[in-house]
């Protein structure tokens, strides 16, 4: 694993930087800010509205610094809404580095982040009421995947094209598509034109909506029944 620091970024939340990899895991003009509007707006509120469910399964690619999963159990919580949460993570950071980031600070609950973080890797953990985490630790690029388990909702959060190309493959987004189930949506920071073209290549219906500050674009993707109607 590379040299990895905290760093502030400029909503005041902490943010990593690899310097392997010359890359930070948020974007700098705003941690916290990044999260919200990609994963908990454009993915996890938008299915929320079109499904009307009070349960949903979510698969995230980048645990990281679990601030996706930490948004994701503070909603659940507050909106009284049950999600089984699986995250692949290929690198874990140490409790060293994850007892450092001020997300509780932020946001409070530090007992919940906490857990996020101490859950054992490999199995299902009650984290709340309304929140189980389940963490891999595994090669995205490599490993199968499991073909029994649809998700209604997918972040995309590994680090991006430039920097881990091999992420973003057709074959590697074809595997993590697989696991949508119908209705389901994949967000992801990225906008690039080819993973676009990729996505939709998959049969998804892909959006590009407006990005978080420092960003103009993102995807979301979602696969539809072939009655729904696309825009």
């Amino acid at each position: 694993m590379n040299d990895i620091h905290l760093i502030i970024t400029e909503d005041g939340s902490h943010s990593l930087f690899d310097s392997g990899l010359n890359e930070t895991y948020h974007s700098i003009h705003g941690a916290i800010q990044e999260s919200s509007h990609v994963f908990i707006k454009a993915g996890l509120e938008h299915w929320l509205e079109n499904n009307k469910k009070s349960s949903l399964r979510i698969l995230e690619i980048g645990f990281g610094t679990g601030l996706n999963a930490f948004l994701t159990a503070i909603y659940s919580l507050n909106h009284d809404r049950t999600i089984y949460y699986r995250s692949w993570e290929a690198f874990p950071i140490n409790e060293e580095i994850s007892d450092l980031l001020n997300y509780p600070i932020v946001l409070g609950s530090p007992d919940l982040f906490k857990s996020l973080h101490t859950a054992s890797w490999e199995q299902a953990v009650v984290i709340s009421s309304s929140f189980t985490l389940h963490k891999h630790n595994g090669d995205l690029i490599n490993d199968s995947m499991e073909d029994d388990l649809l998700f209604d909702l997918i972040y995309y959060d590994a680090f991006g094209p430039s920097k881990q190309s091999a992420i973003w493959t057709k074959e590697v987004l074809t595997k993590v598509a697989n696991t949508l189930d119908v209705r389901g949506s994949f967000v992801t920071y990225c906008a690039k034109g080819q993973v676009k073209r990729d996505l939709k290549s998959l049969g998804l219906m892909v959006e590009t909506l407006p990005g978080p500050p420092g960003k103009l674009q993102m995807i979301r993707a979602t696969r539809k029944f072939p009655s729904d109607s696309v825009d």
